[in-house]
């Protein structure tokens, strides 16, 4: 499987999931703001879409009318006038530490187990895990290339494909050396796997596959995940959580911001500090009692000048 550019597979999958049925028989001098608005309106009280999709799906579209607008097709861009809800932003409900114990103990001699450790442990995303090839995994210098990620084809015959990174930038992690070794397991079951498929084993040069090679299903990860976290005695728990799980550890235990961003594919770390705000602001008090009790330990306190 090649790697598709995201930003145009994006916009075809708006197109095709959102547009299409309701504006494709309709003439472009035909649009109207007040139409337009309404199907914003239900894409949220109807579908039940977040602000954050209805915006995407809005920059779509308007993309597409100004373009016909600047080729002389339209006078003026019938999506301009529209009002968009407003972005709310999810509750990030990341694992403590004690939900990290119980989730990996349950987690222990699964058959997803490598694939939930590796996420946990660097924040990948579901696509990007899911994705990951060996030619990325670099034993010697314990480095993973993150510069794809599998997704089903939404059109067509529902098979998977690469696309890039959300962001569309390739990035290099260095792991800790348990998450290398978990991947080195891998390797060794993977092999065993190879050699009892003999000619029926599908080389896809993933990491994670089942026992013939085949990619795995991002709904059958999803599925077992949540039952092991109701397990583990947190039934909420969201895949993704993960992610944020690694986010918030890795900011706990000092990494600086510009890490964290970078491990995370964040297109900037002011996009990091305000999606991890109250952990960054309890670090901040945290911070500030170290430096009291530093005060006190070199008999700063009391010895004001008056």
């Amino acid at each position: 499987m090649s790697v598709k550019p995201r930003t145009r597979d994006c916009y075809q999958t708006v197109v095709d999931t959102h547009l299409k049925d309701r504006f494709g028989t309709v003439k472009l001098d035909g649009l109207r703001p007040h139409e337009i608005q309404r199907f914003y309106n239900e894409l949220q009280s109807v579908k039940h879409l977040s602000g954050k999709t209805v915006h995407n799906i809005h920059g779509v579209f308007h993309k597409a009318l100004q373009q016909a607008v600047e080729l002389g097709y339209l006078r003026v861009n019938p999506a301009s006038a529209c009002k968009l809800p407003r972005k709310e932003r999810a509750e990030i409900k990341p694992l403590d530490s004690d939900m990290i114990h119980k989730f990996l103990e349950a987690c222990k001699g699964h058959r997803f187990e490598s694939v939930y450790i590796v996420t946990l442990f660097t924040g990948l995303r579901e696509g990007e895990v899911l994705g990951l090839t060996w030619d990325c995994v670099d034993f010697a210098k314990g480095t993973l290339l993150i510069n794809k990620q599998l997704q089903r084809v939404r059109r067509g015959s529902g098979a998977f494909q690469f696309i890039s990174p959300k962001n569309g930038k390739s990035r290099c992690i260095t792991p800790a050396p348990f998450v290398m070794e978990v991947l080195k397991h891998q390797r060794d079951r993977q092999k065993f796997w190879r050699s009892a498929a003999g000619c029926a084993w599908e080389d896809s040069d993933l990491v994670f596959t089942n026992e013939l090679g085949h990619n795995l299903s991002p709904q059958t990860v999803y599925l077992h995940f949540k039952k092991l976290a109701r397990q583990a005695g947190c039934p909420d728990a969201r895949f993704h959580d993960l992610r944020h799980s690694y986010a918030v550890a890795a900011l706990q235990s000092g990494d600086d911001i510009k890490t964290v961003q970078e491990n995370l594919g964040h297109h900037t770390a002011a996009f990091t500090l305000d999606t991890y705000a109250h952990v960054t602001e309890r670090m901040k008090q945290d911070s500030a009692d170290r430096m009291d009790r530093f005060i006190a330990s070199v008999g700063g306190e009391g010895k004001q000048s008056a």
